[in-house]
C-alpha cells in the first residue's frame, strides 16, 4: 500500500490533494510506476514481502533501494531484518543507495522508532553495510513523511 498511497501524491507539479487514504493491503506480485523527478524519468518497482525469493532477479539494475518495514506488524520484525540483510549483501546493491522506511507510524500500540531501530540493530547494519543508508518514518495512511521520502529519492536518483 505504501507506494500506491506515495504515487497517488505526484503530479507532475509535485504534491497533489490527497483524498481518501486506500484500505492497507500487502504488496502481492509486482508493481511499475514511472516518475519524473526534475526532469528525469525513474522507474520505481514495488516488490511484496511474499516476493522475497525472486527479489534478486530485479537487483542488476537497480539504483536505490527502499525498504519498507511494517512498524504495526510486530510478528514480521525479525523476517523483515532479514529480509534486509540479504539485499544489503547482494552484490549488484553494493553501490545502491538504500532509504529503509518505518511505516505506519501512526498506528497505535507500535514500538518506538528507538526501539524498532534496536530491534533491527540500525547502527550495527549502517556500520557494516557497503551501501549509504538513510532511515525515515513515516505513515502512507496520514501522509506523514512522505515528502521526505520523495526528497530522499530525489536527491538519489537526480544527481
Amino acid at each position: 500500500m505504501f507506494p500506491y498511497r506515495f504515487f497517488s501524491l505526484l503530479s507532475l507539479h509535485g504534491p497533489c490533494e490527497m483524498g481518501s487514504p486506500p484500505s492497507t493491503l500487502p504488496t502481492v506480485g509486482t508493481n511499475l510506476t514511472d516518475l519524473t523527478l526534475k526532469k528525469k524519468k525513474v522507474t520505481v518497482r514495488e516488490l511484496g514481502g511474499c516476493m522475497g525469493p525472486i527479489w534478486p532477479s530485479y537487483f542488476e539494475d537497480c539504483s536505490s533501494v527502499i525498504f519498507v518495514v511494517d512498524s504495526a506488524n510486530i510478528a514480521q520484525i525479525s523476517s523483515s531484518c532479514i529480509q534486509l540483510l540479504s539485499v544489503l549483501s547482494a552484490e549488484p546493491l553494493h553501490n545502491a543507495s538504500v532509504l529503509i522506511l518505518f511505516n505506519k507510524r501512526d498506528m497505535p500500540c507500535i514500538m518506538s522508532l528507538t526501539e524498532m531501530k534496536s530491534l533491527f540493530r540500525m547502527d550495527d547494519i549502517i556500520v557494516s553495510a557497503p551501501q549509504p543508508i538513510t532511515t525515515l518514518e513515516a505513515s502512507a495512511h496520514s501522509g506523514q513523511g512522505l515528502q521526505e521520502v520523495l526528497s530522499w529519492l530525489e536527491t538519489v536518483t537526480v544527481r
